[in-house]
């Protein structure tokens, strides 16, 4: 079956990355133009949610302007987007204008019954996922009972439905077009979905015309902002190469879009788990949308440490701030973040650091000994106090952005793509 779908077709391999304070796109792209020369064709994704344009008091136009002048600054020819990062029906209008990307998040709709008319008609429409189903790529069949999917169809419908009504708000509010790359985003909510699911997830949003090009399922396993999957890798290889034959089947069989792919979210980093996607995408030719956006802000951090002097007194200001603060600023990212309060060195004793200390502590190198998850999580979560230092944390990135843009760069290129693509 052929996509039934017109819309802008997303790249092979995405990346999306976080401009906290609109100062980072230089040297983030400078990152994708350098993978370029090693081979690697990588489009970059700005993506900055609602949650953080409120905390920062920025606007997504700032973003788009942030991107666009580093394409033309540094000459950059591939294509690049700009993400509305998990935007719902009360955040999406602020992004339409500026945005070519749409993560469209209905975590929080999931197991919201839906029209008991709406899933019948569902189990209707597709006998085809009753009972032994074989799928390229999977060992042993599925076994898909009419049980299992009402169950699943009310788990999933009305999230679905939600999905199809804010990717056509969007459409409207575009003037009729929809020259933008949809992603389904279902990562955030508590039990990851099983391939049965998933695949009834996608006949569903067929169901519902939305071209979806990228979905982000929930995997086993801690995501935490900021520090290394913790889990059992090679069970998310397995739910990795399910989703990918799920993914494959799905478009043959529902006429989904030829580039829809997996999408691995979150703000953490992914180091051990990176050699399992890079195998399953050389392996099997699928695309991939991988998210560090937030991890971005910490290399900020690091160079301003590194830099010593006053910018190193301003990132230990931060952390005692942060310190202080650790309650609001940890609230709203309680799910994922997992931080030993033991373990925060106390404001005197960071106050006492020298640069090495200090970036020792916050650099994700796991060989170092002086590596501090837990400090690396709060400072994480800790931007608004950046925020609200306003024009003395922005003159401090220019004044050192030298070092500044050398973390960044480096930290994309050489933590993240390469083990990835290389």
């Amino acid at each position: 079956m052929s996509s039934k779908f017109i819309m802008k077709s997303c790249p092979k391999y995405t990346f999306g990355v976080g401009d906290r304070f609109a100062h980072g796109a230089h040297a983030q792209l400078t990152a994708f133009i350098e993978a370029k020369k090693l081979g690697i064709d990588i489009t970059p994704v700005w993506n900055k949610s609602n949650r953080e344009h409120l905390i920062i008091g920025s606007e997504p136009i700032q973003t788009r302007q942030a991107a666009d002048k580093a394409v033309a600054d540094l000459g950059w020819s591939g294509e690049y987007l700009l993400d509305a990062d998990h935007i719902n029906f009360s955040t999406v209008d602020r992004f339409v204008a500026p945005c070519d990307f749409f993560t469209l998040d209905v975590a929080d709709d999931i197991g919201e019954a839906a029209d008991p008319a709406d899933v019948e008609a569902f189990i209707a429409k597709h006998p085809e996922l009753i009972g032994t189903l074989s799928i390229e790529g999977i060992a042993k069949p599925l076994e898909i009972t009419r049980a299992d999917v009402e169950k699943a169809a009310n788990q999933f419908l009305k999230a679905t439905q939600k999905a199809a009504a804010i990717y056509q708000h969007i459409v409207s509010a575009k003037g009729g077009t929809d020259d933008f790359v949809t992603e389904v985003s279902m990562d955030e909510t508590d039990s990851p979905q099983t391939p049965p699911e998933l695949l009834i997830i996608l006949a569903a949003i067929s169901d519902q015309g939305i071209p979806v090009q990228t979905i982000a399922p929930k995997f086993t396993g801690r995501f935490n902002k900021g520090v290394d999957y913790v889990g059992d890798v090679a069970q998310f290889e397995q739910e990795f190469n399910d989703d990918l034959a799920v993914i494959a089947h799905a478009v043959k069989t529902y006429g989904l879009p030829a580039s829809l792919k997996l999408s691995v979210h979150s703000g953490s980093d992914k180091f051990s788990i990176y050699p399992v996607i890079k195998k399953a995408i050389q392996r099997t030719g699928a695309g991939l949308h991988i998210k560090t956006a937030g991890t971005n802000w910490l290399e900020e951090v690091i160079g301003l440490a590194e830099a010593g002097g006053d910018a190193l007194e301003l990132a230990k200001q931060i952390y005692a701030k942060a310190l202080e603060k650790k309650d609001a600023l940890c609230e709203p990212y309680a799910t994922v973040i997992d931080i030993n309060d033991a373990n925060l060195p106390s404001a005197e004793t960071v106050n006492g650091w020298t640069s090495e200390q200090y970036t020792s502590a916050l650099r994700h190198d796991q060989s170092n000994p002086g590596y501090n998850p837990d400090l690396r999580q709060l400072l994480h979560v800790g931007f608004k106090i950046a925020a609200q230092l306003g024009d003395t944390y922005l003159d401090a990135l220019k004044t050192n952005r030298e070092v500044v843009s050398k973390n960044v760069t480096g930290n994309l290129l050489d933590r993240h793509m390469k083990p990835l693509f290389l």
